[in-house]
C-alpha cells in the first residue's frame, strides 16, 4: 500500500526513479526486514534506495507494508519521524 503523501511524491519524480523505486519496494513483499532498517526513536523503517528512501510501516500482524514516505536521502527525514 502507498499512502496518498507517497503517492504525489512518486509521481513528482522523473519515471526512471519512480521505477527503481517501485521495483525495489516489489522485491521486499515477501522479507522485508532483511533489507529495511529500524528508525531510531520511531515505530517506522527505512528502505535504501540509491540516493532516496522510502519510509514505511511494517505491520507483520496484519501482512501490510505501508510506504509513509519517498523521498531523496536529504529530505526524506526531515518529517520529524
Amino acid at each position: 500500500m502507498i499512502s496518498p503523501t507517497a503517492e504525489r511524491q512518486l509521481d513528482s519524480f522523473h519515471p526512471s526513479v519512480t521505477q527503481r523505486i517501485i521495483s525495489k519496494l516489489d522485491s521486499i513483499r515477501v522479507n522485508p526486514h532483511l533489507r529495511v532498517k529500524r528508525l531510531s526513536g520511531s515505530p517506522f523503517y527505512t528502505l535504501r534506495i540509491g540516493d532516496y528512501r522510502a519510509i514505511l510501516d511494517i505491520q507483520i500482524n496484519v501482512w501490510r507494508i505501508l510506504v509513509v514516505d519517498v523521498g531523496h536521502r536529504k529530505n526524506v527525514y526531515a518529517g520529524g519521524r
